[in-house]
């Protein structure tokens, strides 16, 4: 009988059709596949299990939060490797049923399910996100969802992004990867400022605050009043800690607050930072509704938000799930022409829209490379499930920016009063 990597790597490349561009070594020591690739570790029988059960990315991802499956090797190599078979492939139901009239792709799941041993579904890892019984986005989820992100613990996130505490892409010099981290995330910081505008007297609203990095930037080096709001206890505790350290209690405050629950408007200025991809696509004209209304006539708002690339069918969209189970519950991705109409139907005028998406990509290879150089400490602060969430999370998505599968873009809108007067210069990005 053929060692346990072989009848895998066959087996597995029966069921695919085409060859398999790693290798597999088994939990038998048994390795097989192209030589010098990247390994493909499959520690146990449940992987194979985990596969068989919740065939496509979220068995895949089981496997890999419970420790059954990993990478010996480059892993951004073996998952750009893996790319065709983990994003690129079609696993609804239609395409499975389609796929088990081949007789030789019923042979290579009946070979698995062999292989595999006792066929009981094993139970997903404790990480993964329990599913909501009652409607998306309504204040009660979306609490649930960001805690399920968020509090995973502060020192965690200060060993991944590092002394800055910013959660979204850095502003990069050229040519990269000139400069720190810190450096590019305070560059960033200054360049959503000056967008806004931003100095003494002017009062912003930070949507989605997170640990209070750019609340804490505007009001010390711009003079504004800032009101920054998170559904994370977690990240309030930590920002109003910075806050007071830094002596600028007077002119920030830290909400525990749902946007939909701001009365205290106008304001001059709103930074929303990677907040809105946690909106969903049924709100989202509610949600740029409210942060028009919350604006004086002719303040501005600066939307950073990740987009995915519009589709042709866009009722067939369906949430990455991997990052709906194990990183963003119920967070959704919109392409960047949706985003932009509905922040013209709410009200706004859209001026100006950049792109940064590859800032992104070397700004996740930077948290990727802090995570790694602290693994014991991350597993000791967060367990080993959920480092290996971020690990995946973090090179996976390093890799969809880079390859265009996803972006990230800055759009700038004005809250234009009748009179047309927007307030912004005749020749733009004066703020580069």
């Amino acid at each position: 009988m053929a060692d346990a990597a072989s009848r895998l790597k066959g087996l597995v490349e029966q069921l695919l059709g085409t060859p398999l561009p790693v290798r597999i070594r088994a939990w038998d020591g048994s390795q097989a596949g192209p030589p010098g690739a990247p390994t493909l570790v499959v520690h146990n029988r449940r992987a194979l299990r985990h596969l068989l059960w919740k065939p496509g990315e979220l068995g895949l991802a089981r496997a890999w939060v419970a420790g059954d499956l990993s990478v010996d090797g480059d892993l951004y190599t073996a998952l750009d490797l893996l790319s065709g078979f983990i994003w690129e492939r079609d696993d609804d139901a239609r395409t499975l049923a389609q796929a088990l009239r081949d007789p030789e792709f019923r042979s290579a799941v009946r070979g698995l399910l062999v292989l595999a041993g006792p066929p009981l579904p094993p139970a997903p890892p404790r990480e993964e996100a329990r599913r909501p019984r009652r409607g998306l986005h309504t204040k009660h989820s979306d609490r649930r969802a960001v805690s399920h992100h968020y509090d995973v613990g502060n020192d965690f996130y200060e060993l991944v992004l590092g002394p800055s505490m910013v959660y979204s892409c850095a502003y990069w010099p050229a040519p990269p990867p000139r400069g720190t981290l810190e450096q590019a995330q305070h560059d960033k910081l200054e360049l959503v400022s000056r967008k806004l505008a931003l100095e003494p007297g002017r009062r912003l609203l930070d949507v989605g605050c997170g640990w209070g990095s750019m609340a804490v930037h505007a009001a010390r080096d711009h003079g504004v009043s800032v009101v920054g709001i998170t559904l994370s206890q977690e990240q309030a505790a930590y920002a109003r800690k910075r806050v007071a350290d830094e002596g600028l209690t007077d002119r920030v405050e830290i909400r525990v607050q749902d946007y939909r629950d701001v009365t205290d408007g106008p304001y001059d200025a709103i930074s929303s930072i990677g907040m809105a991809e946690h909106v969903g696509s049924e709100r989202y004209l509610e949600y740029a509704t409210v942060l028009h209304r919350l604006l004086e006539p002719g303040g501005r708002l600066l939307n950073h938000q990740i987009a995915r690339r519009p589709q042709r069918d866009e009722a067939s969209y369906r949430v990455d799930a991997f990052i709906d189970a194990y990183v963003f519950p119920d967070g959704e991705l919109a392409p960047l022409g949706t985003t932009v109409s509905l922040l013209e139907r709410s009200g706004f005028e859209v001026r100006d829209v950049e792109s940064l998406r590859e800032h992104y990509g070397l700004t996740l290879r930077r948290w990727v490379a802090n995570l790694e150089a602290g693994w014991d400490r991350a597993v000791s602060l967060a367990g080993p499930g959920r480092a290996r969430v971020w690990l995946l999370y973090m090179a996976a998505s390093a890799l969809a920016f880079e390859h265009n599968r996803i972006g990230v873009n800055q759009v700038l809108a004005v809250k234009t009063p009748e009179s047309g007067t927007s307030g912004l210069p005749l020749r733009a990005r004066t703020w580069n």
